[in-house]
């Protein structure tokens, strides 16, 4: 009788108790976020877990298509790009960046943002 009355209880607390990591899946990325850079379109978000590092362009305004990227590199590797006409979000990208500097830049119609070298 108990369980009966304890199930339905843990069942309605789990979507409480996930609502702190929906800001990550929003986002595209996993790991913590590491920075974020502002403009006048949208912004840059850079996330970092042990070994990789993630970043996505998010628009202020969603719904109007329009072409967004955002791009990373690692230091001394290739940068990778995502570059489209999207609604939303351009990314998320990721690069393997365990003690290395990484590089952002984020898109949005004709205004952009970028990190510099952070993570170092």
């Amino acid at each position: 009788m108990v369980r009966l009355l304890v199930l339905p209880l843990l069942a309605g607390l789990v979507p409480l108790l996930a609502a702190p990591g929906a800001a990550h899946a929003a986002a595209g990325c996993s790991g913590r976020p590491a920075k974020t850079v502002e403009f006048a379109t949208g912004e840059l978000r850079v996330y970092k877990s042990r070994s990789q590092a993630c970043a996505v362009t998010v628009a202020k305004k969603p719904g109007k298509r329009r072409t967004m990227s955002v791009t990373l590199q690692a230091r001394g590797g290739r940068a990778v790009t995502d570059k489209g006409s999207y609604t939303k979000m351009a990314g998320p990208v990721t690069v393997s960046a365990l003690n290395r500097c990484v590089r952002a830049t984020g898109a949005i119609g004709k205004k952009s943002a970028s990190t510099g070298w952070i993570l170092c």
